[in-house]
């Protein structure tokens, strides 16, 4: 039937494949194309030594603004942090948009974590962002004419790039729709 269907992405964890788990990511995101589904990312709240994430009601208190949001109606409630969107490279940086940023982007905890940008050989390496607004930007004194950014792509990534709702981002990479 036409119901509602919420789930949580997967946590950061020491999984054995550090490399299948940004892919993994992903599919779930893409899983959002589905009409009626919704998304928990939980980036911020895993455990890197168990791979449930131990804070629950984080979790759930996410699970429930979805349903609030969509199946009762309450349009005041924020349900989604930032998804990836588009980008545009400027010179040698490329500049990331997002759904759900309407508001403005934070970096919790200091400086934004777990960004990485590639040229044309597509070797990722370590990125420094900044925030603008409701937009990233991406860049490596590394990588002169850039193509491609990652955020959150590692298997222990706990991100902290959140909307001013407080909603985390999901991860994501600009190198594939």
């Amino acid at each position: 039937g036409d119901f509602s269907f919420y789930f949580v992405q997967i946590a950061p964890f020491t999984y054995r494949d550090e490399y299948s788990t940004g892919a993994l990511k992903e599919a779930q995101l893409h899983s959002m194309k589905i009409p009626n589904t919704g998304m928990v990312v939980t980036s911020d709240v895993g455990s890197l030594i168990t791979i449930h994430p131990p804070d629950k009601k984080t979790v759930g208190q996410r699970l429930a603004a979805w349903a609030f949001a969509k199946d009762y109606d309450m349009k005041d409630i924020p349900y989604c942090g930032p998804l990836y969107k588009d980008s545009k490279r400027e010179g040698d940086k490329i500049r990331i948009f997002f759904d759900y940023s309407d508001e403005g982007l934070i970096a919790k905890g200091g400086e934004l974590k777990h960004f990485l940008i590639a040229g044309e050989d597509m070797k990722f390496v370590p990125a420094e962002a900044r925030i603008e607004k409701n937009t990233v930007l991406v860049y490596s004194k590394d990588v002169t004419n850039p193509t491609a950014v990652r955020f959150g792509w590692g298997h222990t990534d706990v991100t902290n790039l959140f909307n001013l709702a407080g909603l985390p981002a999901s991860p994501f990479r600009t190198d594939s729709k």
